[in-house]
């Protein structure tokens, strides 16, 4: 059962972690504009992400402009939009082996520890996913820093971490411990099942000895005692009713022969002739 629970709350925790990770991915609030000194003008608010650039003025209006090359981005940009594709495509592969493999669903039956590898397989693509999504999360999250305390760069060229960056830090985390999870109840149901097939024997020696002690070790079947008294209290409570029986029989057959006798010569058996 614990077992089960491990797989259940791994799997839902990296379903989590790869919503999180698509919504990062999708959303342009990587790095939004930084109001400061004198960019202190409100109007106005620019947001990057790894396939937009948008606007959004105080008005309402929402502008977004797509990347027209993609060879012609940074290839910094280009790395990060590859590792997190590639991570929600492990995701969505260990989603599904995991569907297969926790002990929850009917796939895979009768098939021994098959089932079990196989969540502990989808465990591992969790981790592959949530390492590879926190890479580019963290390669950003460091060149907005160090963009944002260089001072030879105008403040208006200068940008704060947007909220992608934080749901992308968490949805990688959460993924890296469903996967973490998954596997640990890969291992404790293995664990489990070697220990039943071991406990399920006798626990006596069969035809061995104690070594060094001359003493030499045989199974004997167990016997209750009670059944052994009730036993024996019923085989002589038996062979008492029999002797008494023997004994009645033996001992009612000469007077039914010497109440034949009387009768044979016309004798009445009231007394009386």
């Amino acid at each position: 059962m614990a077992s089960a629970a491990l797989e259940l709350m791994g799997f839902f925790m990296g379903l989590l972690g790869m919503l999180g990770t698509m919504v990062a991915t999708v959303l342009p609030y990587w790095q939004i504009s930084a109001h400061i000194g004198s960019n202190i003008v409100t109007a106005v608010a620019n947001m990057r992400g790894l396939w937009m650039e948008c606007v959004y003025q105080s008005t309402g209006a929402f502008q977004c402009e797509t990347y027209n090359s993609m060879l012609a981005l940074p290839s910094d940009l280009q790395a990060s939009r590859a590792l997190m594709v590639i991570s929600l495509v492990l995701s969505i592969l260990a989603i599904a082996m995991a569907a297969l493999g926790m002990q929850c669903t009917l796939c895979l039956e009768g098939t021994g520890t098959v089932k079990s590898r196989v969540a502990g397989a989808s465990g591992g693509l969790f981790l592959t996913a949530g390492f590879l999504s926190l890479i580019p999360v963290a390669w950003t999250t460091h060149e907005v820093v160090q963009t944002f305390y260089r001072p030879n760069i105008p403040t208006s060229m200068k940008f704060e971490l947007g909220e992608c960056l934080y749901v992308g830090l968490a949805s990688a985390l959460i993924s890296m411990l469903g996967g973490g999870m998954l596997c640990v109840s890969c291992c404790e149901e293995q664990d489990g099942g070697r220990g039943r097939r071991h406990g399920g024997g006798y626990p006596y020696p069969v035809g061995g000895g104690v070594p060094g002690t001359g003493v030499r070790a045989t199974s004997q079947p167990y016997h209750n005692p009670t059944l052994q008294m009730g036993g024996i209290n019923a085989a002589s409570r038996g062979q008492t009713l029999i002797r008494s029986t023997s004994h009645s029989s033996q001992g009612s057959a000469p007077g039914v022969q010497g109440a034949k006798k009387p009768t044979a010569a016309g004798y009445d058996i009231t007394g009386y002739v």
